[in-house]
């Protein structure tokens, strides 16, 4: 273990090389510390959907235009079910889920920007307590500070790599209030609710996959503990951030197909899958 002195006459031999490594150290800190800024930014705010509430507004008046023609839809069936008890409740499913439908459909802006701060506020939670100390260069001991000079270029590959994912996670965060409203709205159609489940997976997936990230981290931070992995830190931090950048692509891969499969599995889905089929 390196220890620090205080410079004197006495111990000049010693001080100095301290003193000249502590320099590279702070150097190769002041180089990586505006990544690991914009890193924890991406991952603890919460996107900013206000820019976008022009466009949401759009969306939900264009989805306003059918409400009146699903409650028609609805009464008329009510009405004419007459004493048939299969058709009634058909009627008043779909009266239930046009109401439903409205409610969620005009607060789907401050649901989605709801539930955007619980995820900005579990994913600060747990990125407080990483000792901040596990993402910098630090001279604790020969073997690390060596490691960390010669992997120096990796590690800064590694964030950039994990800055352009989790910027493109933002953006499809930011975006995704405009989809919201179309999610909750085909939700509670019965042949589009699968269509409506695959976008709000999405959605919910790139709305919490930085929370997951943040625990992959504290995982790995606390991985330091272990004796084995003391002089190794470096490697360490890489790894951990090559983890979360596979996380969020196979973590979206997955939702994808998942997705993909409820769609296909629905009513309209098996009736496309015959469609073609038969062609």
């Amino acid at each position: 273990m390196l220890c620090l002195v205080e410079c004197g006459l006495t111990n000049l031999a010693t001080c100095l090389p301290e003193k000249f490594f502590e320099f590279i150290i702070s150097l190769l800190n002041t180089a990586i510390q505006p990544l690991l800024k914009l890193v924890q930014t991406l991952l603890t705010e919460p996107a900013n959907v206000n820019t976008f509430q022009p466009l949401w507004a759009v969306i939900v008046y264009v989805i306003s235009m059918f409400y009146g023609l699903f409650f028609l839809f609805a009464g008329f069936n009510l009405m004419i079910s007459g004493y048939d008890s299969a058709k009634r409740e058909k009627a008043k499913y779909w009266l239930r889920n046009v109401v439903l439908m409205i409610i969620f459909v005009q607060a789907s802006f401050l649901i989605y920007s709801l539930i955007l701060e619980l995820s900005s506020l579990m994913t600060a939670g747990v990125i407080n307590i990483i000792d901040p100390k596990f993402f910098l260069m630090t001279l604790d001991s020969g073997l690390n500070f060596g490691l960390q000079l010669s992997l120096l270029i990796p590690y800064i590959a590694t964030l950039v790599i994990t800055i352009i994912l989790l910027g493109l996670r933002y953006l499809f965060a930011i975006v995704g209030v405009v989809f919201f409203p179309i999610a909750m709205f085909f939700y509670f159609i019965p042949p589009l609710q699968s269509y409506g489940k695959l976008i709000t997976n999405l959605l919910l997936v790139v709305i919490f996959v930085p929370f997951f990230d943040a625990v992959m981290l504290f995982g790995a931070s606390a991985l330091l503990k272990v004796p084995v992995f003391t002089n190794f830190k470096i490697v360490l931090t890489i790894v951990a951030f090559t983890a979360v950048n596979l996380l969020m692509i196979l973590l979206t891969i997955f939702a994808i197909i998942k997705a993909a499969t409820s769609v296909l599995d629905s009513d309209m889905g098996r009736g496309i899958k015959k469609a073609v089929k038969y062609l």
